[in-house]
């Protein structure tokens, strides 16, 4: 059974990744609107991240009996200067994620709560792997520089990015 403080935490983190899915969604359709249509896609693949991240986290409050309260998703910014803004943004976001899922665990671990803290063990991992990707990215869009072609070839190694489900934590159909 989840302690209160834990289950409205993991409430208010399932909120904060709907929150992610939406601006992954917006990036995306400013991309489409910039001719971007690999960089969309790449943010149209974190966007059903997120949603899985939310899902992982709905999942387990239910698992642990504890009640799901969804709350209301805040406005999410629609507009960026250019693509390194996005990305900047982004990993500006994932780096915020990631003080959120430490606090979580740091929580559970006050809490005495094992089963949290071992279940918060794979999203430690996925927020390392989430801010080096928007680094590598951020890198790869200094190096362009505004290049024509060089963001031509981002854009088409980015539409190869396929879509995979975020965790086996997730309850299969």
């Amino acid at each position: 059974m989840l302690s209160k403080k834990i289950e409205e935490a993991i409430n208010n983190q399932i909120n904060a990744e709907m929150w992610s899915a939406y601006l992954y969604l917006s990036m995306a359709a400013q991309c489409h609107d910039l001719g971007y249509g690999g960089m969309a896609n790449w943010f149209e693949i974190q966007f059903k991240e997120e949603q899985d991240h939310a899902q992982i986290f709905y999942n387990y409050v239910i698992s642990r009996g504890g009640r799901v309260i969804l709350k209301p998703i805040d406005k999410v910014q629609t507009e960026w200067k250019d693509a390194l803004a996005m990305f900047e943004n982004t990993l500006e976001h994932e780096q915020v994620v990631t003080s959120l899922i430490n606090n979580l665990f740091a929580l559970a671990t006050k809490e005495k709560d094992y089963a949290t803290q071992s279940m918060l063990k794979w999203f430690i991992d996925e927020q390392v792997e989430e801010e080096e990707n928007a680094r590598a990215l951020i890198d790869s869009l200094k190096m362009i520089n505004g290049n024509g072609y060089g963001l031509y070839m981002l854009d088409k190694e980015l539409a190869a990015r396929t879509y995979t489900q975020a965790s086996p934590l997730t309850k299969e159909e």
